[in-house]
Formats: structure tokens, C-alpha cells, sequence
């Protein structure tokens, strides 16, 4: 093992597909990297090589000389004997090794922000909710204060329906137009962002336990993945695995955000358990503190914008990676 020099290259050699390559640019000393990586001193612009070394050709050609197959791996000297095309001008590599470092330096900013406001969102979700045992949160929005009245579940709406699934064996069941979701839909720490992926018929809803579900209703994983809802922002069915509030008598951001607090402790007591999920009468009984509506409209709206930038970032990310894919394949021969 050597020590790090600035402008070497980290290449992973287990599991290259992975692409956890890395250009040591600090100036700092005694750095060794593990036995994991090959340890590359470029004769040539370090920034183009690794820009050349993710692109997707290359990374095919690590993968077709790697012995293993749950950990596939290449040797270094195996590595060193792969041909790669580059420019002759150091110019040109250091104009095409300037721009991918740039992109790559955005993505660690946007992707610096995204953690910082999901670790803020975990910290208020902490803070702006009364602790057990309290009947005020410890950080309140301005001109807000009394207790919290204790309530159940079973208070905050008028409706509750659970879904179910048509038979998947029955094309015309699955031909319609009304939005059927299930659990791999839904983001996980998102209440408001949904992928739906399957849709069903007028026949598919008569012939199964599934039912029509208003807008503006917020649909809960009860069963396998609980811990997930979604705010839906049209009409729905869903699977079986869901339980529906509707007609809500109170606001929808705020009860969104206090049922995903309450899941989320849920799923961490389910750890380690045989359980897979929380019954109806399990999660309606559970008892909850509930402000005035006005503060109510407020912290819902302060997690919704929350949310909202937390999107924002990840689009900005996705965006970047796939502008950074298209390079990659355009720019190299």
C-alpha cells in the first residue's frame, strides 16, 4: 500500500459496476486506501481519467475480466492491461476533465443540501410534536400556544376504507382507467410524491374488495411496508395493504405528517418481530395530540414546503446524474 498522493485515482476493484470511484484531490498527507481499490497515479489530466474510467465501455470491460460472481473483482495488474482511447492535447483532457468535475461537484452540493433538509425534517418531526408524556411541542411556530388535546385516530376522520386486488389473472380487470395503488408506488419518506403504476377497471372494482377512495384522502400501508402513505390528490383504489382516511376533520398536511411520526415509531417497535403490519382497530385506537387548526394549517404547511425542497433536490440530482450518464456515452470513443 502507498500513501495518497493529490490527483491519484481510487478505483474500486470488487464490484466495479458500483462505480465508487475516486480522484484524491486534497493536499492533505498519510491517506492509504484499502485493499479494496487499485491505486492509480495518472501520467495524464486526473479528472479526464476518471471521467474515462466511469464511462459505461470501460466499466463493461472490468466486468467481462472479473472472476467471482457475488463479489466480482479484478486484480490491479489485470486492470492496467485494459486499452482505453484518450485525446492527444493535454488541453482537450483537461477541458473534458474540467466539465465532469464540475458536474460532479454539483451533484455533492445538491446532494449536501438534500441531507441537510432531510436531517431538518427529522429533527422537527422530533421537536415540532409533543414527546410522550408532554401536551406541547418543545419547538413551536410563533403565535401559537395551550395544550395539545388528546384524541384517537378514529376522531380525525368520517371514512375509513381498506382495499383489495382483482384477480391479476383477468385482463379485463386491469384495462380501466381508475389509478390502483400498492405499496412499492409510494416513496418511503415522501408524503407526496407517488409513482402509480397499475390501473384498473369498472368490472375489476366490482369483482374484488377494492373501492373507489375520494380525493384528498390520505392512503397508510397497514400491512408489509407500513410506514408508508401518501396524501392522494385524485380518486384511487388500492391494494389490500392500505388503509384510507377520508372526509378528514382535520387538516390533511398536519395528519399526513402525525400519522407518518406515529408509523415511523411503529415500524422501529415491529423490528425484530414476526409481525408485518398494524391492524385497522390497532391504528385507529391509537391515541394522538392534535392542536388548534390554525397551528394545525401551519406545521403542515412548514413540513409540506419542507417536502417540497426535499423533491426539488432529488429532480436536481436525477437530472444532473442523467445529464452525466449522457456525457459519458457522447464524449468518449
Amino acid at each position: 500500500q502507498r500513501l495518497a498522493q493529490k490527483g491519484d485515482i481510487f478505483y474500486q476493484t470488487v464490484r466495479p459496476y458500483q462505480k465508487n470511484n475516486y480522484l484524491f484531490d486534497s493536499g492533505e498527507k498519510d491517506y492509504v486506501f484499502s485493499t479494496g481499490y487499485a491505486q492509480l497515479r495518472p501520467l495524464i489530466d486526473s479528472a479526464f481519467l476518471l471521467a474515462r474510467l466511469q464511462e459505461e465501455s470501460f466499466v463493461n470491460k472490468v466486468l467481462e475480466r472479473c472472476t467471482g460472481t457475488s463479489y466480482p473483482a479484478i486484480n490491479s495488474k489485470d486492470l492496467s492491461k485494459i486499452s482505453v482511447t484518450i485525446p492527444q492535447t493535454i488541453d482537450e483532457q483537461t477541458a473534458i476533465g474540467s466539465l465532469f468535475r464540475t458536474l460532479d461537484d454539483l451533484l455533492a452540493s445538491y446532494k449536501d443540501n438534500l441531507a441537510n433538509y432531510q436531517s431538518l425534517k427529522a429533527t422537527m418531526l422530533s421537536k415540532m410534536f409533543p414527546k410522550a408524556g408532554q401536551t406541547v411541542p418543545e419547538i413551536r411556530l410563533d403565535g401559537f400556544e395551550g395544550e395539545w388535546e388528546l384524541l384517537e385516530i378514529n376522531d380525525l376522520a368520517d371514512d375509513f376504507q381498506s382495499g383489495g386486488t382483482p384477480k391479476t389473472n383477468v385482463q379485463e380487470y386491469w384495462d380501466g382507467d381508475i389509478p390502483w395503488i400498492q405499496s412499492s408506488d409510494l416513496e418511503t419518506n415522501c408524503l407526496f410524491k407517488i409513482k402509480v403504476q397499475k390501473s384498473i377497471s369498472e368490472k375489476g372494482l366490482k369483482n374484488s374488495s377494492a373501492k373507489i377512495i375520494p380525493k384528498d384522502s390520505i392512503a397508510v400501508v397497514t400491512r408489509v411496508g407500513v410506514g408508508k402513505l401518501v396524501v392522494m390528490q385524485h380518486e384511487y383504489a388500492t391494494s389490500q395493504d392500505f388503509l384510507s382516511l377520508s372526509n378528514l376533520k382535520s387538516n390533511i398536511e398536519f395528519t399526513a405528517y402525525l400519522l407518518y411520526r406515529l408509523l415511523q415509531k411503529e415500524v422501529t417497535q415491529l423490528q425484530g418481530t414476526s409481525i408485518k403490519g398494524i391492524t385497522k382497530v390497532e391504528l385507529l385506537s391509537k391515541k394522538v395530540l392534535i392542536p388548534s387548526l390554525p397551528e394545525q394549517q401551519a406545521i403542515g404547511a412548514y413540513f409540506s414546503n419542507l417536502d417540497q425542497l426535499i423533491t426539488s433536490y432529488q429532480e436536481k440530482i436525477s437530472q444532473l446524474e442523467t445529464l452525466k450518464k449522457k456525457l459519458l456515452q457522447d464524449m468518449f470513443i
